[in-house]
């Protein structure tokens, strides 16, 4: 099995669902699996062997994982917050890539490399408009989904493997199909380059839940979405929630009653934090996440 089988059943189930919404554009899941189609054919152009994108999280990091897993490839979303000589490092290890996202920064730090570049809006476009064989047939095998590259604590960073069928097994284990209403919307804000947001986007599109995407966080910015989204779930880092709570204490206001669930991790939640958030938030679940890489994401939950 192949993880693009998530999207072809949420497409296939309902493809005139909203799958994803960011910075105003809305996309169903039939249009999300068709760019994903159109994005192997571009895959395939170039002889890419992965596809990386170091870019902030929308609906390109959506149409690459879902592309890359059709055409056989590994999808290797980068760091875009390291410097340059540690980014330039990887890019050598996963040489020749289509890289989406910051086409500037990969010629000037890896342009000696051998990859292919292109902006988020050209990928987005060339994925649009590629040609689709009427008898296009997609055997992408079930080897390496996602290569994700650990923060490098102690040493340089080491790549974590993960199959489709660690990924699958981790999605078809915790969630069920189309369990979502078709009101559900969840709020991503977590970096595509974390295992957080790669699991956050399978498992809500294999629930059918409407994704809500905020390439660039502020707090102010989350209330607005959860207002007019009408989110129902969320998850954060305990930074995120700090700064949210601070905005609501200086005036910042918004609906915030169609949240539900509020996961967080990433880090240690502070006891003051959380207890402020308890009465904010007073109609909402908070569940306390704990995962890894290697795990596919959560292993152990905290009501």
């Amino acid at each position: 099995m192949n993880i693009a089988l998530l999207l072809e059943m949420a497409a296939e189930a309902g493809a005139d669902r909203v799958g994803v919404v960011c910075e105003g554009k809305r996309w169903t899941y039939g249009e999300l699996l068709r760019a994903a189609c159109g994005a192997v054919e571009v895959i395939r152009e170039c002889g890419a062997t992965h596809v990386a994108l170091l870019d902030e999280s929308s609906e390109a990091a959506v149409i690459a994982l879902f592309g890359a897993a059709l055409a056989g490839v590994p999808y290797c979303p980068l760091n875009y917050r390291l410097a340059d000589e540690d980014l330039a490092a990887l890019l050598g290890r996963i040489a020749p890539s289509l890289v989406v996202g910051d086409v500037g920064r990969v010629s000037r730090i890896a342009g000696d490399q051998g990859h292919t570049t292109l902006s988020r809006g050209d990928f987005v476009a060339a994925a649009q408009a590629a040609v689709i064989p009427e008898d296009a047939f997609y055997d992408p095998g079930e080897g390496i989904a996602v290569q994700l590259f650990t923060s490098g604590t102690t040493a340089a960073p080491k790549a974590a493997i993960l199959r489709h069928s660690n990924l699958l097994g981790y999605i078809l284990g915790t969630v069920e199909f189309a369990s979502a209403d078709e009101a559900d919307a969840a709020l991503v804000v977590v970096p595509p380059y974390h295992i957080a947001g790669i699991s956050a986007l399978m498992s809500s599109i294999y629930a059918g839940r409407r994704i809500v995407m905020l390439p660039n966080f502020t707090p102010e910015g989350w209330l607005e979405l959860v207002e007019s989204e009408r989110v129902t779930n969320a998850f954060v880092v305990p930074t995120m929630m700090t700064r949210i709570i601070a905005a609501m204490e200086q005036g910042t206001s918004a609906d915030i009653s169609s949240l539900r669930a509020v996961a967080y991790g990433g880090g240690k939640m502070p006891l003051e934090v959380i207890t402020k958030a308890l009465e904010r938030f007073p109609h909402c679940g908070f569940t306390n996440a704990y995962g890894l890489t290697e795990t596919s994401s959560t292993v152990a939950l905290l009501g």
